[in-house]
């Protein structure tokens, strides 16, 4: 899958995009990352990428061209997808949808936000990760990726752990125990060390 992140930041995903599981599926070319910043594409001298917004109010609106020249060097964006408040809420569900095509692009918005008219230039879905305020959609595209990702063949290191866990089949993932049977008096459930897996099975779905 080829992932195009647009982003005043890039060098935040530096290290998220390089570590653990996600910088062997890097190496094993089943992910690319392509970091675009829109500065790269501003005119003037001083890279600027935003301006005051109409009608007044605290704070800074992103310039549209420099996200449009962006967007139109990416051959084939795939799925286009800008981090907002007032998107689709994001979910398993969405998360399996990206996960099937092979390319996706994201819009990593900063200030207060995007010059709405981008919606009307492209065929954009905005998408929120939670009723809450970050600095910028930066952490909102690491939480897409490590979800989208997961769920790429040969991500995970068994093929099951994608589907046996939260929200797959509209459930939450079942407690999980290890060594020692018993820490400080707290005993693992009985029924997890009997070795029926019929009866394992029925209490995990409880």
């Amino acid at each position: 899958m080829r992932i195009n992140l647009i982003t005043l930041f890039p060098e935040y995903f530096d290290s998220p995009l390089s570590c653990g599981l996600m910088q062997k599926a890097r190496e094993g070319g089943l992910v690319d990352f392509r970091l675009l910043n829109p500065r790269d594409a501003a005119t003037d001298k001083h890279r600027t990428v935003d301006d005051s917004p109409y009608g007044g109010g605290p704070g800074m609106v992103m310039a549209l061209a420099p996200i449009v020249e962006t967007l139109r060097k990416i051959p084939d964006p795939g799925r286009i997808l800008l981090m907002a408040p007032v998107g689709r809420p994001f979910d398993q569900a969405l998360a399996r949808d990206l996960a099937a095509g092979s390319t996706l692009t994201l819009i990593s918005g900063r200030y207060e936000g995007i010059d709405a008219r981008l919606l009307e230039l492209f065929p954009i879905t905005p998408v929120s990760v939670g009723d809450y305020v970050l600095n910028g959609g930066e952490t909102a595209c690491l939480n897409i990726i490590g979800s989208v990702c997961r769920l790429l063949p040969g991500f995970m290191g068994h093929e099951d752990s994608g589907e046996e866990e939260s929200f797959s089949h509209s459930l939450l993932e079942y407690p999980h125990y290890t060594r020692p049977e018993n820490f400080a008096g707290h005993a693992v459930p009985q029924v997890l060390t009997e070795g029926n897996h019929a009866r394992i099975a029925a209490w995990r779905r409880e």
